[in-house]
This record gives structure tokens, sequence and C-alpha cells, in this order.
């Protein structure tokens, strides 16, 4: 019979962390759980390839959201890794920690212990950081975080046009100063795509008590109020995994909340209409879906020194050849060189936008939106008040759940993507683009009117794949938690959840770093251990953000 002292759920960003550091000692046996197979191979390994994992059934859950009634009935594609690795091995290796104020919010919201002062050691403890600010990175740790060689000319122009609009300039986002122009971050080491599996989970698989097991995890068994083993199907059989200590789901913000109700935790309504009997009424299971929404805004290159001239069959050959036998050049960066994080409007106290630059106009799907060369910014607010959910389409496991995200569902919405618009055009108009700017590819110049965008946003609004919040980590007393500060799951012993489902609030910026943190600290809480001593460190804040978006 396979038993361990910890059953993990989910062989992704905050699963593989915990399956290194629960290990570490050597004290625990550990046993990971993970449907997908391997991330060997160069689709998944080289940075530069990274549409291609993102839409292949064989790394991807393929999940789609229901039709969105806010953007014209569109369904949107919903991917997650189904892969060692989970999305850190399909996602596109950007590394944003969050602004300091989301996890202040965390906490406030209930998630005590998950302020910015406590997260911060985990984040330093996590981190191999080369190149970030001294005294706010970490070194030596598990994930190698690097920035761009910002060779193409276009990535100064972006950072410059962004000073010539009168914007703060910063070295390092996930240093003291989020606000500003500036590098991206990569999870990117010697030319290879660093993930959760390659940082963690293959160093904890060589140590002799962890091991990983491929299979479709059912449910969790609960025996007298406590989770005491996982149901999982290998191989057409249906076995159980025994864990004699605690079992941790970390299965993605969209199956941790459906294996939880089809375990009998959720909301008790919708589990007894799939005759599924009730183990612990958690209403706040599924809830609170959010997401961060992005338009692509592309304009034309008047100098030919876009990558649209490297997308014919011969140059990517070329590319991919390099790579192979050096891994080096174009293929040895996700080409996210370039970012920045502002403040829509006076009166906002830290970034709700992002940008990522790249000096090409093509989408997540690969595909070339101009057949000249261009060059685009993603971009798009950071903290939507609409909510979704994810609840259960049938009994049966095998079934996709129901998502649906409610994207554009609030007013506001509606006023910062216009805003984005508007904003995108200054910067890009600035001086710094001069030498380069040709027409505007998308939405187009044409474009002008609130009524004009509002169309645009509906049609070409699109995900940038950061879901979280559906099991909110919160006080005991709210009915909308589902676990408390300790990852805990309300209401049932033995039974944790640690990954982005757990956020209460979606932090700024990529989702991958605060989903592996998350594992970290999630893992100190399980052995019992006493947290990391709190940063005494105190964020930078825009003296002027109550009288100026810049």
């Amino acid at each position: 019979m396979l038993e361990a002292d910890f059953v993990i759920i989910g062989a992704g960003s905050a699963g593989s962390a915990m399956a290194y550091r629960l290990s570490e000692d050597g004290k625990h046996s550990v046993i990971v759980i993970e449907f997908g197979g391997s991330d060997i191979g160069p689709l998944i390994q080289m940075p530069s390839a990274l549409s291609i994992p993102l839409n292949m059934r064989l790394y991807d859950w393929g999940f789609a959201s229901e039709p969105e009634p806010h953007l014209g009935g569109r369904v949107l594609a919903t991917p997650r890794g189904k892969v060692i690795g989970g999305s850190s091995s399909i996602n596109g290796m950007v590394y944003v920690r969050g602004h300091a104020r989301d996890f202040d919010h965390w906490a406030e919201q209930g998630a005590a212990g998950w302020g910015f002062a406590d997260v911060l050691p985990y984040f330093k403890r996590m981190e191999d950081s080369n190149g970030g600010e001294n005294g706010w990175r970490g070194h030596g740790g598990p994930l190698t975080v690097q920035r761009g060689s910002r060779t193409n000319p276009l990535y100064g122009a972006f950072v410059e046009a962004g000073r010539q609009a009168g914007f703060e300039l910063t070295d390092d986002y996930n240093g003291a100063k989020q606000e500003g122009f500036g590098p991206m971050e990569q999870t990117i080491r010697g030319g290879r795509r660093w993930s959760a599996a390659s940082a963690y989970l293959r160093p904890a698989l060589r140590r002799k008590n962890v091991s990983l097991v491929k299979g479709f995890a059912r449910r969790v068994i609960i025996e007298n109020q406590r989770a005491t083993g996982v149901e999982i199907e290998a191989g057409k059989r249906i076995q159980v995994i025994r864990a004699r200590r605690e079992v941790i789901v970390a299965a993605s913000s969209i199956n941790s909340p459906k294996i939880l109700m089809l375990s009998g935790i959720g909301p008790a309504e919708h589990l007894r209409e799939y005759g599924i009997s009730v183990v612990a009424n958690r209403p706040g299971v599924g809830r609170n879906l959010q997401d961060h929404m992005e338009l692509y805004i592309q304009q034309e290159s008047t100098q030919p020194i876009t990558l649209n001239s490297v997308l014919n069959p011969f140059s990517k050959a070329l590319i991919g050849a390099q790579w192979l036998f050096f891994k080096s050049g174009l293929g040895a960066t996700n080409h996210f060189e370039a970012a920045a994080f502002v403040r829509s409007r006076a009166g906002v106290d830290y970034p709700d936008i992002q940008y990522h630059f790249i000096p090409a106009a093509v989408r997540y799907d690969g595909k070339a939106a101009a057949k000249a060369h261009g060059f685009q910014a993603h971009v798009g607010p950071m903290r939507s008040k609409s909510r979704g959910s994810v609840t259960l389409r049938s009994p049966d496991p095998k079934s996709k759940p129901v998502i649906r995200f409610n994207y554009m569902s609030h007013p506001d919405d509606w006023i910062e993507f216009r805003h984005c618009i508007r904003l995108t055009r200054e910067i890009f108009g600035q001086s710094a683009f001069d030498p380069y700017r040709g027409k505007e590819i998308s939405p187009g110049s044409h474009l002008q009117s609130d009524d004009d965008l509002d169309a645009f946003i509906r049609d070409h609004a699109e995900s940038a794949y950061h879901p979280c919040g559906t099991c909110k980590m919160g006080r005991k007393d709210d009915p909308m938690s589902v676990v408390d500060p300790e990852c805990r799951v309300i209401g049932v012993d033995g039974l944790r959840i640690a990954d982005s489902s757990i956020f209460p609030r979606v932090t700024n910026g990529n989702l991958n770093a605060p989903s592996i943190m998350t594992g970290e600290k999630a893992a100190d809480h399980i052995l019992g251990h006493t947290p990391l001593a709190p940063s005494n460190q105190e964020p930078w804040i825009n003296p002027r953000w109550q009288v100026s978006d810049r």
C-alpha cells in the first residue's frame, strides 16, 4: 500500500516547493501525485517556445470559461499546467513578487501573518536573484531569477518613453520600488526555463523520502472529519494513497476547489444537487474567482528590427539550432525584457496597471498579428472588482468544472481598460519612439470614442492566465474563508490547501512567484516551524500619489 507522512496533490509551483521543504530534513516521507507527464523536451525547456506548450493538450488541462456575458459571449481559454512543474512549465516565465500593499491587504482581510513583512523573508529564501536590488533580494535559493539582455533598442525606447511621459523608473520592481518602467525579470537559468520542477521537484526526488506517483486525483478520503488519504485513478485502477499526517491540495485555483467539492467540502446546496454527502459546508469553495485581463496594443515599426523578421521557418530553425547546441540566442529568452507598473490616477497609492513590452506584434497563440514589423505592449488593470466562480458540472471526477469569470462585470473595469488604451497611446507617442513608430495596428487610431474602445475591449480583451482566489484564506469566523492563515481547511483535520486558490485577492503582476512563496511558507506551517522572522524593510510609495498618477 502506498502511504507517506504527507501526500501532496499536484506537482506545480506550490506543490513542488512543498515537496522540497517538507522532505528537507529527512524526517518525513512525501508522496506527490501528478496526472501530467514529463517536462523534458525543447518545447517546454526552450524559453522562446512558450506559446507552444500553452496550447498543447499534452501539457494543458484544456479548461475554458463558460460564454462570458460581458464579452459578447466569448469563451476564453483557461490554460493550467498538466505536467511536472504545473503551470510553471507552460507559463511566460515572468517573475513578479507582487506589491507590498497586496500582502498587507491579505492580512487586513483576515490572512494574519501574510502581510508583506511576513512574506518577504520567504521570497528571499526561495530566490537566487541575478541583478536585483541589494538587501531586498535572495541569493542561493532554488529559484533562479534573471534579466534579459535587452539588446533590441525597442526595450530601451519603451523605458525612455515612460520617463518622457513623466513616470518613474525602477531598476528592480521586485525590490523596494515596484512603481515605474524598467527591466523585466525571468525564471530562466542557463538559457532554459527554470520551472518549479527544475528548481524544487527534481532535487527533492533525489532524496529517498520523496516519491512521485502518476495518477488522477479523484477526491480526498475523509474519515470522522479527518483527511486520511487520496483516491486516485492510475492505469485504469482506482486506489487510495494514505497520508499518515496530512493531505495537502496544491492542484490550482481551478482543480483545488473541484477536488474539495468532490470530497464533500463546499457549498452544501451545490454538493447535494450532485448527490455528494456534505462533510463541511464551506460556501466559499469555488467562489471569489479572480484573474487579470489584458489587451495587446500594437504599433507598426518603421525599422526592420523586430522579431517579425524571424517568424519564418528558416529563421526559426536557426534559432532552434543555436538554442539546442548553445542554449543561447533568441531562443533563450521569453522576449519579455521590459516592464512597467504604474498608477491609473491620483489617489491610487500603489500601481494598478501592468505592462509587458515585446519587440514583436504577435499573440500568445503564436500567430503573427501584423504582416509588417511591429512592437506591442500587453496592458491591463491589476485589481478588477469582478468576481467569478468554479462549480461542479457533474459528480464525475473526470468532468471539467464550470468556470465563470464574469469578466468586465463591474463598471469600473471599463473605465480602467479605456484608460489603459489611452495611456499606452500616450507612451507610444513619446519622442523615444520617433525613430521606430509607424501606424497603430491595434486597436487602430480610428477608434477613439468610449463606445469604440468598449467594443474593442469586448472583442479583444484576453486573460493574462492569472486565475486565483477560489479557496480563500481568512478568519475562521468568515463564512467565505476556506482555509485559516496556516492553510488548514476549516472544518476538516489533516487537510490543507496551498496554491494560488488561497489568495484573498489577486496580487500585482504574474502569479508564479507568489504561488511558489505560498508553498514555501505553507511548508513551515505544516512542519510546525516558527515562521521566518518578519522583515522591517519599508517599500517605496510614491510621495505624489495623492495628487498625480506619475
